[in-house]
């Protein structure tokens, strides 16, 4: 079990979209040649986009074979009881040079019927917005399938979306159901399930290179979605420093907002579970035991469950997330 016993990093997976820009690696140090990558992929078990460790006596290793090798220790006994050898959480960062595409993701249990997947459920943590700049998140009231369908029809989907001007540090939880976009001018850290489903509903009009426009999803949205999920407030928190701030508890993940000045030192022994730091401000040292590894704004770790305690140092703002 001593392999495991550091900070370990991955090597992120660059996402090139038709509303991808160059924040990823203005802002946050990816290396994009790209001046249209739109995700980074910072901890990943999706298949085919499975992450691999970048640092010290692991790396070249995937996380598919992390979990098989090491299981509980890595994970969490609760976690391997019930995900085996998934890895149930997907980490991103993600720029939107433009618009995305207005949507929604299906519950676990319309997508285990329709895809053999899981649900997706996720978190937004806002790190940069440039000014004006929106998230869409909810309807502005509640509709029946039948007037959502009338509105939609008439090309008018834009006028039931709730439109929220955002800055940095703002946070939203999105539940499956509920409709949403990323707004031109906003990187986000986005916490999620395991899952690469979206049902597409709007993508403004706009076409690729060859004038050829994205596929829309509307009848499968349409027994996916939540009508009730209208007018979604933002998350408030205090951002004190050096206190563990809750942002979001489900039960798919709990994730805290955590800014170190100078040294803080995090008990783990009572979180059966791997813990992700995603670094959104800063830089600083994670320390397990005499293992150090650095993470600069932009940087994803993960800590396995098995490991106690870890000691953070720097001026540092972080994401901390587990399943609690």
């Amino acid at each position: 079990m001593k392999k495991i016993l550091y900070p370990i990093k991955f090597s992120p997976i660059l996402k090139e979209k038709i509303w991808g820009g160059e924040k990823l690696k203005k802002l946050l140090n990816k290396n994009s040649l790209s001046n249209k990558t739109g995700e980074s992929w910072e901890l990943s078990g999706v298949e085919g986009d499975v992450s691999v460790v970048c640092n010290g006596a692991l790396k070249g290793m995937s996380l598919q074979k992390l979990i098989e090798n090491y299981k509980v220790a890595l994970v969490g006994s609760a976690i391997y009881k019930k995900f085996g050898n998934t890895f149930p959480l997907l980490f991103k960062f993600i720029d939107a040079n433009d618009d995305l595409s207005i949507q929604l993701h299906p519950n676990d249990e319309l997508a285990q019927k329709r895809h053999n997947s899981f649900g997706k459920t996720e978190m937004w943590y806002v790190v940069a917005a440039d000014a004006q700049s929106k998230l869409y998140i909810g309807f502005d009231k509640e509709y029946t399938k039948d007037q959502y369908l009338s509105k939609f029809n008439n090309g008018e989907i834009l006028e039931m979306v709730n439109a929220l001007e955002v800055e940095n540090g703002d946070v939203f939880f999105i539940e499956t159901g509920t409709v949403h976009a990323i707004g031109k001018g906003v990187l986000i850290a986005e916490i999620q399930q395991t899952s690469d489903l979206t049902y597409r509903i709007f993508d403004w009009n706009r076409t690729d290179d060859n004038g050829v426009s994205r596929e829309l999803h509307t009848d499968l949205a349409l027994e996916a979605f939540d009508f009730s999920k209208t007018q979604i407030e933002k998350i408030s928190y205090q951002n004190k420093s050096n206190q563990t701030e809750k942002l979001v508890s489900c039960p798919y993940f709990t994730t805290n907002k955590l800014n170190v000045e100078g040294s803080f030192k995090k008990d783990l022994s009572k979180i059966d579970s791997f813990v992700v730091y995603m670094c959104v401000e800063g830089s600083g040292e994670i320390s397990i035991g005499e293992n150090k590894e650095q993470l600069i704004k932009g940087e994803t770790i993960l800590i396995p469950a098995i490991v106690e305690a870890v000691e953070i140092m720097g001026c540092v703002e972080l994401l901390e997330v587990y399943i609690g």
